[in-house]
């Protein structure tokens, strides 16, 4: 073994270095005992239900497993117990291999992204708390191989408690009458699922650098694990009428892809992945549509993560993504929900007395948050690097050739270090863009979304400003001196989308007053209101938007001129 970890450390030494201080003969024991162990007591879990007519574990004359005629059963009652003979036990059998795969495939699914992205998480934060991620970023070693030691290395004693529980898996799911096609397919979703996750958690890990480092396993693993317990809640309730708006979400969910390999194991069901459109394109129809879709989808996200983490890594002061970088992430997630929304034909699609078209607003705005917020706290420069934009601007020479190459526009649209706030408003008007494609489809569509469009298009600049006013408040937080700024921002910035709720909340406010569009919720009850009541709100949020803006300059202006006086001072003495 130890000449074999020797040949791959000289393909990745990072494999080498994490290998061999993870391969100890105890913990490996531990790690094949635990998966023997488990799969023993599924095993034994299911043979309770073994008949057995002497302990009373019968089957019910009216089960599927009795080979009685139907005109012989219903001359007795249903709880009569079938005749052991009539049994059929090879059904039996065959249902409950299939049961056993089922919940091996879960345990699996949950052990390899909750316990690999704790891991992975755990260590950068130790490694950067330490002092030795330095060391490793002073290494020759591209950055890829580094982090795909990582990944490989860390969690290595996950993927033998995985490897161990292969034949069984493999033995249960082809006893239980499961293609192998499908099994192998739910092994290759699993390596790009887990791709994405620890690629995920890796720039989670190094991102902020000391900050939250004790607690950042913990939130990582933590989130993980309600994700997935989303996943499964909504897998369960058959995402109801909305599978077209979930599509994104059903391809990032490994319990849906699971569900749709397996249909007959987990529901009677049709599974919400064979009713998936795309640019009207039925590819939920096509096995290979779903599984190429699925691959691809995870794929383009696990490239964006990387580039990221790959920027992240070599200069941890930096902004994960850059503003460029920024914008294709934004256009990529638009162009996808296009795709998705865009499949729906909204004509005659009523219930509750609201067109199909309100609720997909409702998860479009949704899914736009869930990007946009987490997005913009990695294209928010910090305190340093504004000052130090401010002082070359501030000493900057308007003859100089340079100042007429860098205009103030292009440098707060492309610079690295300028505030990011027109790179913001830039990648809000990319979204907005997108629900006006989605917005204009339906009201072709729809007579009834064309009634309702004032109102949806003034909701759209009611998104833009508030956003907006929510960016400008981080990046005066993210300009604090304190070190603990990167937690004021987001405490700051969470206050102003909770406390409102909640205040309105305690008050009883109907939601028909308009105070509610001045909160993040505004969207859900924009249907209630009118076109003046949401432009007069629009209005109130661009006044409030300017003064935050104002002050934000006054504070970079600031930060420019003290820097240079410091420097003159310095000069002087």
């Amino acid at each position: 073994m130890l000449n074999s970890i020797d040949k791959i450390g000289d393909f990745n030494p990072q494999i080498l270095r994490e290998l061999k201080g993870r391969l100890k003969p105890f913990p490996v024991i531990i790690a094949i005992v635990t998966s023997l162990a488990t799969q023993l007591i599924l095993f034994l879990y299911e043979l309770r239900d073994f008949p057995d007519l002497d302990s009373q574990k019968d089957i019910s004359i009216n089960e599927k497993y009795c080979n009685l005629p139907n005109p012989v059963k219903d001359r007795y009652s249903s709880w009569m117990s079938c005749p052991p003979n009539e049994i059929n036990m090879q059904l039996w059998w065959q249902d409950h291999f299939g049961y056993m795969f089922q919940s091996i495939s879960i345990i699996l699914i949950f052990m390899l992204l909750i316990a690999g992205t704790y891991l992975i998480i755990n260590d950068l934060s130790q490694e950067e708390r330490k002092g030795t991620l330095n060391f490793i970023r002073l290494s020759p070693q591209l950055e890829t191989s580094i982090f795909t030691g990582k990944m490989l290395g860390v969690p290595v004693l996950i993927y033998l408690v995985f490897i161990a529980a292969i034949p069984f898996h493999l033995l249960t799911g082809i006893s239980g009458n499961i293609p192998i096609v499908n099994i192998l397919c739910l092994y290759l979703t699993l390596i790009a699922t887990c791709t994405f996750f620890y690629s995920l958690a890796s720039l989670f890990g190094i991102f902020g650098g000391k900050a939250l480092s004790g607690f950042k396993p913990w939130l990582g693993s933590g989130l993980v694990l309600l994700y997935l317990w989303v996943s499964i809640a909504f897998s369960n309730s058959g995402y109801g009428e909305h599978e077209i708006f979930f599509g994104l979400q059903i391809l990032l969910s490994p319990t849906d892809i699971n569900y749709y390999l397996f249909p007959d194991l987990f529901s009677h069901r049709t599974p919400a992945l064979q009713k998936l459109e795309f640019f009207n394109f039925a590819v939920g129809k096509s096995f290979i549509g779903v599984i190429g879709l699925y691959i691809a989808n995870y794929s383009l996200w696990t490239y964006w993560v990387w580039q990221g983490l790959k920027r992240c890594f070599r200069n941890p002061n930096a902004t994960a993504f850059s503003k460029q970088q920024s914008y294709l992430i934004f256009t990529c997630f638009q162009i996808i929900l296009i795709g998705f929304f865009i499949s729906e034909n909204y004509t005659n699609h009523q219930y509750s007395g609201l067109t199909r078209f309100t609720p997909a607003v409702f998860i479009l705005y949704v899914w736009n948050l869930f990007l946009a917020f987490p997005l913009f706290a990695l294209i928010l420069p910090h305190r340093q690097a504004i000052q130090d934009w401010a002082r070359f601007r501030f000493n900057k020479n308007e003859n100089s050739p340079d100042f007429v190459k860098k205009s103030i526009f292009s440098e707060l649209i492309f610079g690295e270090k300028s505030p990011a706030i027109v790179a913001i408003a830039i990648n809000l008007l990319i979204t907005v863009s997108g629900s006006i494609v989605i917005l204009s489809q339906a009201i072709i569509n729809s007579a009834e979304v064309r009634n309702e469009a004032l109102i949806w298009f003034g909701s759209l600049l009611l998104f833009l400003s508030l956003m907006m006013i929510y960016a400008t408040v981080a990046q005066i937080m993210l300009m604090l001196k304190n070190s603990k700024r990167i937690l004021w921002a987001a405490g700051t910035t969470s206050a102003l989308i909770i406390l409102p709720i909640l205040i309105l909340g305690v008050l009883n406010i109907q939601t028909e007053n308009i105070l509610w569009l001045f909160t993040i919720s505004f969207w859900f009850i924009a249907d209630r209101s009118t076109f003046p009541a949401i432009m007069t709100a629009f209005i109130c949020q661009v006044v409030i938007l300017g003064f935050l803006n104002w002050y934000l300059i006054k504070q970079v202006q600031f930060l420019g001129e003290s820097a240079t006086k410091a420097l003159f001072s310095q000069a002087k003495v």
